[in-house]
């Protein structure tokens, strides 16, 4: 009965084994696993030959090679501060700007399909990477003339590196970088800090205190200091893409990475970061650092390190030690360490040196030594560099205009991008000429070049405070190419470019072609009418120049343009000195260079090519009263319609205003009550009435002890000092605010009504700004003004409506100048426009020959000719300029007269002194023509009744704006400025003799071949 039950137990019993049996093989098999899994791990991370051979093979196909035109597979980083500091983050708008500048992308990288997938994976791109780079610039021949390198001391091989230096960089950073048993070795991951990093982390999370030193490696750091945001690890992903992007550069040239290796530990001693210094800015690399932290020599430090240590050079070597090893410290957190923090870098200086002798990396009497050392830092820099600003104005001329075509804000972020640029300039001429211009300093100079004479230097006159500047542009290929910019201030100031200055006659230049557009306007208007319509047209009374067109066109019998161009520079016009000119918003008078012009009848033609000031301001009058007319209708509609009468009065009341209200708040601004009170009672007269006004004007609210007591300071010293207190109690009562508008308290205190409410406004509003005063003293402003709507000031409202029309008019002229480039956004509004007083620049009149010179078309301005961008890089870009169509500026008719007029300046006026042209040492004579100027700016000051009480000369110019041969075309300048300005008295012809014998200097470009 019990047998079967026997049984079935012992075959309950064999599965039981069975199926124990099997979970324990199944656990063995995967502990077994586990140990294989561990094992390979294990030897992949000593050997990484798994990751050598992905990696390598993945890194196979990466690479970029430069292609024709635009590139559309291209990825530029965003980001970075190795990125940014050369330029490539910038690329793109950069490439955007410069196309906008009349410039082309002639070629650009095209990354290969590789490099493009692990830029879209998020990967810094993996390349050879420059340690050191920066702006190089080329003049037009190709010769190099300016060359800066950042970091500027680096070292160019592993090799180059005391043994000393990384094997302490090394024990610090990343002790297993180079085991030499390992040369598959991804540099990229040290998995014992690694795991270690991740454990803090973790424990971080619950405990804020826990220390998190990361788990960085040398090759992490430089792509965290390179192209990291901020050059930081913000978050793990980042960290992780460090990580990766690192991984993959370290394979770029195959599994075997020792050469890789030994390269990251010069990367990284060449461009860690080192925080800034005043007059040096970022200081990147262990080079840099030495020099700007500590003042030492990188060579010489070097030396010193790569010595066996002994008795004779320990001391040094352990000053130059210690050095190395702060500056490798502080890189943890060098704006700290090396600023405030320096004695916390010393301690743990001192702890790192037992730490590496301990280690066995240094000597014990390394040790010691260098644990004796106290090191200084050095201080920034003062002092600017000993090379002449004059040698140097080339290389000022090219990056001053790469900063307006790149829109860098300066010259030490340009400095710093990875660029070659090659400008138009040639360096031998412009070498030679400033040389001639600074010699025309000297008396010996200004002798040779003949610059003493009739109407030039006298022999008293010292050279020596004469400033020349000299502009030559060359007409190539359909562009103007900036070939010589210099001048001979020892200055960063460029006047070619950088001066306003009264260039005399020049300004005649520009009037003669705005009245010839003027003239070739009405041409246009009415040379196809017949005589009956152009008698019935009825042109304003003001309109002289439409009433001699209309004249003209109905006696000739030859109605072409040109002919019409040529009479109109024969119209005469009077050279007398004795009218009154009413303009600029006052009575003024004019003379004439030579008296022996006054009272002559010239005709525009005469008096363009001697250069008489009467005719051209009586020109330019009527061009203004033309331009009234066509920017404000006839002069009844202004005149004599009631609405448009109210209209400009009320416009001109706002503006003189405002203008006012401006003047009153910086002469007040920032004072304090006691303070702009006393300023505002310096003006009045001390006259009871006169300082009550003002004391109850400015502060209404003050109490009577308050105004006696200033009422007595402000009259002491006359005879109502003594005043009795009713007498003031009288005064206070009857000035009080209420009493009188502040028109009538203006006049009872010869005060200006809007300087008495200006100081009371400020008074309350102690920190109101101009816009604030200006809001809220619209009404007040308005009510100042109420007697000019008053009808019985008829005539006064006529010269106001007239001066508001006028200034309409300068602004049309202007626009007309800008056109053909004035570099100013306003003209002076004045007939003495016509002869220098609205200020000019030689570059911008060298420019504007040009036109002229180009028959009437304007075409691009160069200085620069080609920029190269990252060469044998992702991101090489490569730029030049492109083809621009001439703009036709100036019509040909127009130049034809123009330039007939310029030769005859040359042939019998004022530049006669190069009538037979431009003779070269080769004996070849080039034809000149152009326009001279001589500029005497004064400083005027009046008395009541016009009476001239003080006359200060403030600079002296002269000028020669020229044109030769074909080809060539500039400016030559010479100024001098207060307070030499009075014992000169050259004129122009100093300029025309200075050319002249410029000719040796400039031979060299008659025959060049630079683009």
């Amino acid at each position: 009965m019990n047998r079967p039950l026997v049984r079935f137990s012992l075959r309950t019993l064999g599965a039981a084994r069975v199926w124990t049996w099997l979970k324990w093989f199944l656990v063995a098999a995967f502990l077994l696993a586990l140990v294989v899994v561990a094992r390979l791990c294990q030897i992949e991370i000593e050997t990484s030959r798994l990751q050598a051979r992905y990696l390598s093979e993945l890194t196979r196909d990466v690479g970029s090679t430069p292609g024709e035109g635009v590139s559309h597979s291209i990825r530029f980083p965003t980001h970075g501060p190795y990125d940014e500091r050369l330029g490539y983050a910038l690329l793109p708008s950069f490439q955007q700007r410069l196309t906008e500048r009349d410039f082309a992308v002639t070629s650009q990288a095209r990354d290969s399909e590789r490099m493009l997938s692990l830029a879209d994976d998020g990967l810094f791109l993996p390349y050879e990477e420059k340690d050191q780079a920066g702006l190089q610039l080329f003049d037009g021949t190709g010769v190099l003339l300016f060359d800066r390198r950042y970091p500027s001391r680096v070292y160019d091989s592993f090799e180059a590196i005391p043994p000393l230096v990384v094997n302490a960089l090394l024990f610090i950073e990343d002790r297993y970088l180079l085991d030499a048993d390992q040369p598959n070795r991804n540099p990229a991951i040290d998995w014992g800090r690694f795991s270690r990093a991740l454990v803090d982390e973790g424990l971080h999370v619950f405990n804020r205190h826990q220390a998190t030193p990361g788990g960085s490696t040398l090759a992490t750091q430089i792509e965290k200091f390179r192209h990291s945001p901020g050059g930081r690890t913000a978050t793990p992903p980042e960290k992780l893409r460090q990580i990766a992007s690192a991984s993959v550069r370290a394979y770029l040239n195959g599994p075997q990475t020792m050469p890789a290796r030994r390269q990251i530990v010069v990367r990284y001693l060449n461009s860690v970061p080192l925080a800034a210094q005043p007059g040096i800015g970022e200081i990147n690399g262990i080079g840099d650092g030495l020099a700007a932290w500590y003042g030492r020599d990188f060579d010489e430090v070097n030396r010193i390190l790569d010595a066996p240590t002994s008795g004779d050079n320990l001391a040094a070597q352990a000053v130059a030690f210690r050095q190395v090893l702060s500056l490798m410290i502080a890189q943890r957190a060098p704006s700290y360490f090396l600023h405030q923090g320096f004695d916390d870098l010393e301690r743990r200086t001192d702890s790192y040196l037992r730490l590496l002798a301990t280690g066995g990396v240094i000597s014990p009497s390394l040790r010691d030594a260098a644990l004796a050392v106290h090191v200084e830092r050095s201080p920034p820099p003062r002092g600017h560099s000993s090379e002449s600003f004059v040698d140097r104005k080339a290389v000022t001329s090219m990056r001053t205009h790469l900063l307006a075509a790149l829109g860098i804000p300066g010259f030490y972020e340009l400095d710093r991008f990875d660029l070659q640029v090659t400008g138009t300039l040639n360096n031998a001429v412009q070498q030679a000429v400033s040389d001639r211009l600074a010699r025309a300093a000297t008396r010996d100079g200004a002798q040779a070049a003949g610059l003493y004479g009739f109407e030039m230097l006298r022999p008293q006159d010292d050279p020596s405070k004469i400033a020349y500047s000299f502009t030559l542009f060359e007409r190539r290929n359909g562009a103007n190419l900036l070939r010589v910019q210099t001048d001979s201030v020892n200055e960063p100031f460029d006047i070619n470019q950088g001066a306003r200055l009264n260039l005399g006659s020049t300004a005649k230049l520009r009037t003669l072609i705005t009245y010839l557009q003027i003239v070739s306007d009405l041409h246009a208007r009415y040379a196809s009418l017949g005589t009956a319509e152009l008698k019935r047209v009825k042109p304003d009374p003001m309109d002289v120049l439409t009433r001699w067109a209309l004249d003209y066109l109905t006696h000739t019998s030859d109605r072409s343009l040109q002919d019409m161009l040529n009479a109109a520079v024969e119209r005469k016009y009077s050279a007398s000195a004795g009218e009154t000119f009413y303009t600029g918003g006052g009575a003024q008078t004019f003379s004439n260079f030579e008296s022996s012009d006054n009272g002559r009848v010239l005709t525009v033609h005469v008096a363009f090519q001697h250069s008489v000031n009467l005719v051209f301001v009586r020109l330019m009058r009527d061009i203004v009263h033309y331009e009234m007319i066509q920017t404000a209708g006839p002069s009844s509609h202004w005149l004599d319609d009631p609405a448009t009468r109210e209209r400009y009065l009320t416009r001109f009341a706002d503006q003189e205003s405002r203008v006012y209200m401006k003047r009153f708040y910086t002469k007040y601004d920032g004072k304090t009550p006691d303070e702009a009170l006393a300023i505002l009672l310096q003006g009045v007269r001390k006259s009871p009435p006169k300082i009550a006004t003002v004391l109850r004007s400015v502060a209404p609210d003050g109490s009577q002890a308050w105004f006696d007591a200033r009422m007595r300071t402000a009259l002491k010293g006359t005879s109502a000092a003594s005043l009795a207190d009713d007498d003031l109690a009288k005064l206070y009562t009857k000035y009080a605010i209420d009493r009188f508008n502040l028109n009538d308290r203006g006049y009872i205190a010869s005060v200006h009504p809007l300087e008495l409410w200006t100081v009371n406004y400020l008074r309350e509003h102690p920190a109101a700004t101009l816009d604030q005063l200006q809001n809220a003293s619209r009404e007040v402003r308005h009510g100042a003004y109420s007697w000019l709507f008053k009808t019985r000031y008829h005539a006064t409202q006529d010269r106001r409506i007239k001066r508001m029309v006028e200034l309409r008019a300068y602004d049309a002229i202007g626009k007309s100048w800008q056109a053909l480039g004035y570099p100013f956004a306003n003209l002076t509004p004045s007939y003495a426009a016509a002869i220098g007083a609205s200020g000019d620049r030689p570059a911008a009149l060298a420019q504007l020959i040009g036109i002229i010179a180009n028959d009437g078309d304007k075409v691009p301005t160069e200085s620069i000719a080609q920029l190269d961008f990252a060469k044998d890089t992702p991101y090489e870009t490569h730029f030049t300029r492109a083809a621009v169509a001439p703009q036709a500026m100036v019509s040909p008719q127009i130049v034809n007269v123009v330039r007939e007029l310029l030769s005859d300046v040359v042939q019998g006026g004022t530049a006669r002194r190069l009538a037979q042209g431009m003779t070269f040492p080769d004996g070849k004579t080039l034809a000149v023509y152009g326009k001279t100027g001589t500029g005497d700016q004064r400083f005027d000051v009046f008395a009541p009744g016009a009476r001239l009480i003080e006359s200060r000369k403030v600079n002296r110019t002269a000028i020669f704006v020229f044109a030769f041969g074909n080809r060539f075309f500039g400016a030559l300048t010479a100024y001098v400025h207060e307070p030499y300005a009075a014992r000169y008295d050259f004129t122009s012809a100093m300029a025309v003799q200075f050319l002249k014998s410029l000719a040796p200097a400039l031979q060299p470009l008659l025959d060049s071949n630079s683009h």
